[in-house]
């Protein structure tokens, strides 16, 4: 009875001891399998970020000219409005500008113009009466005579802009696979000032007091609700806001062509006349107008011996 107790406990031992060596053989090969796919895993993002292309670090563009970067563009410009209702001004100037990397720049535009009727002044001017047909009914049609139309017109002897330009995009043309000219796009931002004329004489704008008023001895003046008589209030200096973009295509390293859109809005009343039909010219008859001009210029970027990227 000893005997077969002493056999039926060795054989549990032995069957414990059996059970204990293969949990262990069990968890050895699960952490191996876990180092394993550990490794595999971290192996191809080692091998990956090892392995690089042969473009790796190279620029864009290679050899590139740097046609605008840390070089003064002076520039001979020209434009013309596109967009006025009764004066066009055309103009010529002068343009200069620092370009401080490829892409920001500074700078400034000066234009001095000269006006011409638009083909809806002729007209008007056509149509209009020589002389009023009644000046003493101030219940008659308040329609201005040429003279009284022609001479509250304004026109612009100075305009421009300080501003500040991005480059944004630049590029190569091709014409006929042969001729290859490089260009760029820019965009303006600033402030922009204009000096407006306007000749009325005394003649005609003659009345002192185009809302009524009082005069010397306290007498109350009544409006005569006749605005072709009224003074001029659309010239001076004007400031205000601009916006510009264009084009430069360069002819070599040194010229370029400069096709331009510029925009000067400041506060204008381009007739002159009463707009609001209060029947007198006051400031409300001003707004804040776009005055929309297309140029063409050329260009010179100094120094001219210009630079190349790695």
């Amino acid at each position: 009875m000893s005997n077969v107790t002493t056999s039926h406990a060795m054989k549990n031992e032995t069957s414990a001891i059996s059970g204990s060596s293969a949990a262990r053989r069990l968890c050895t090969f699960g952490l191996g399998a876990l180092l394993a796919a550990g490794v595999a895993a971290v192996a191809p993002a080692d091998a990956h970020a090892e392995r690089k292309g042969a473009l790796d670090g190279v620029p864009a563009v290679r050899h590139r000219l740097l046609l605008v970067k840390k070089r003064f563009e002076v520039g001979l410009a020209s434009e013309s409005t596109i967009n006025s209702d009764f004066r066009h001004t055309l103009g010529a100037g002068l343009k200069l500008e620092y370009h401080m990397s490829d892409l920001l720049s500074i700078g400034a535009v000066g234009i001095f113009g000269t006006s011409i009727n638009t083909g809806l002044t002729d007209k008007l001017l056509s149509n209009l009466p020589e002389n009023d047909p009644s000046p003493m009914n101030t219940d008659a049609d308040p329609t201005p005579t040429k003279r009284e139309f022609e001479s509250h017109l304004n026109s612009m002897p100075l305009h421009g802009a300080v501003y500040v330009g991005v480059t944004p995009w630049y590029g190569k043309l091709a014409a006929f696979g042969k001729f290859f000219v490089n260009f760029d796009f820019y965009f303006q931002g600033g402030i922009s000032f204009a000096q407006l004329k306007s000749d009325c004489s005394s003649q005609i704008c003659n009345d002192a007091t185009p809302s009524g008023g009082m005069d010397s001895n306290g007498m109350v003046i009544l409006p005569d609700d006749n605005p072709n008589d009224d003074p001029v209030l659309n010239d001076g200096f004007k400031p205000g806001l601009y916006l510009g973009g264009g084009i430069h295509v360069f002819l070599n390293d040194w010229i370029a062509l400069d096709l331009t859109v510029r925009d000067y809005l400041f506060t204008d009343n381009p007739s002159g006349l009463d707009f609001d039909a209060d029947l007198a010219v006051t400031e409300d008859d001003n707004r804040f107008l776009n005055h929309l001009f297309m140029g063409i210029g050329v260009s010179f970027l100094l120094p001219s011996e210009v630079k190349r990227t790695p």
